[in-house]
């Protein structure tokens, strides 16, 4: 499941559309009518809903095309941009335009994309556009919306010497902007700097200690933690949190009924050091699976996922109930706090945080 909170303070859900049929009607007798869809060729209910949060009311909308693993961001002018997935859905784009009445819907843009993009990451860029970078069997990247030069996917070896043969543990790669402009790419168990204007690679960091997978299906999660010292031109710092995942083997145990238990390590890395070293920090729970969230104060909410097994296919077990809060300024030690037990999560307004 996807969601995401866009500028009319509404919050955007949707899932998959290949599970058959949901429990909210689409309006107006409206139907799908998607002849390549795997379950259901014509489907009258809804897989994406606006909820309002002052009202507390949810309003169906209609995706065309399966989204189910697809990926996706905020663009400049505050709509939700939605690409790849599934099926008849993953060369497809989509977007949604927040408006201040019940009009707006989905638009969907059949094969926008030059690769299938499934299980890939969408990371906008300083002149309003999307890379989409990777995907199940995609070792590549790609621009959208699309210029003159620059329709094409291009090459990148990083991952694919970072796909576990038969394993993965490369999807959903976590991106950040680095202050200096180019991309910090960590998939597996390492990370890359790489200036995607040029196709290179900048720098290669250190393999997080252990060694241990981060990536789907050995799903950690990951935040660039909130800048510092903003005035400082090319000084300023910038730091990524990995947490959580699962240990080597854990996705192929699983699939034979051993689930090994997820990691409780974080790592912490600052990425514009000249010399980059990953400081390694205990969580007081294990997790895979789980969400980080920023907080307005800086502090980082993780929350969601299980104790054992990993991402894929009901692999995973014991769900991990107690939410922590990560405050990235107090000393190692003193750093996390386990909060009551309250799967997505994303800020709402009012100081709040959406769990779904």
């Amino acid at each position: 499941m996807h969601m995401q909170l866009v500028n009319s303070d509404r919050v955007i859900i949707f899932d998959r559309t290949d599970f058959g049929p949901s429990n909210i009607s689409l309006p107006n007798n409206q139907c799908r009518n998607d002849p390549n869809d795997l379950t259901l060729k014509v489907d009258c209910t809804a897989h994406s809903v606006e909820y309002d949060v002052a009202s507390n009311s949810i309003r169906p909308l209609n995706v065309h095309t399966d989204v189910w693993c697809s990926s996706g961001s905020a663009m400049p002018d505050g709509s939700l941009m939605q690409t790849g997935g599934f099926n008849d859905g993953d060369r497809n784009v989509r977007v949604y335009k927040p408006c201040g009445d019940d009009s707006c819907d989905w638009q969907e843009f059949d094969v926008a994309l030059r690769q299938k993009r499934w299980y890939a990451t969408n990371h906008i860029l300083p002149d309003g556009r999307q890379i989409i970078v990777g995907g199940r069997g995609q070792f590549s990247y790609e621009f959208y919306p699309k210029k003159a030069g620059a329709d094409q996917s291009y090459n990148l070896p990083f991952l694919s010497q970072t796909n576990d043969p038969r394993i993965e543990n490369n999807l959903y790669p976590f991106v950040f902007l680095n202050t200096d402009g180019n991309l910090f790419i960590f998939a597996n168990n390492r990370a890359i700097l790489f200036d995607y204007a040029n196709g290179v690679v900048v720098r290669n960091y250190p393999t997080i200690p252990g060694g241990d997978p981060r990536s789907y299906p050995s799903s950690g999660s990951a935040v660039l933690l909130p800048l510092r010292d903003l005035q400082g031109g090319a000084n300023v710092t910038a730091e990524v949190l990995v947490c959580g995942g699962a240990p080597k083997g854990s996705f192929t145990s699983a699939n034979n009924g051993n689930f090994v238990g997820a990691l409780n390590t974080c790592g912490r890395i600052r990425i514009t050091d000249p010399n980059p070293q990953w400081v390694m920090e205990t969580m007081p729970l294990a997790r895979v699976m789980g969400d980080m969230v920023l907080l307005p104060n800086g502090n980082v909410l993780i929350i969601n996922g299980a104790s054992s097994g990993t991402a894929g296919w009901d692999i995973g077990r014991n769900p991990v109930l107690t939410p922590l809060i990560y405050r990235p300024n107090n000393p190692i030690g003193l750093r996390f706090e386990a909060q009551n037990s309250s799967s997505n999560s994303s800020n709402v307004p009012l100081n709040r945080d959406l769990v779904a």
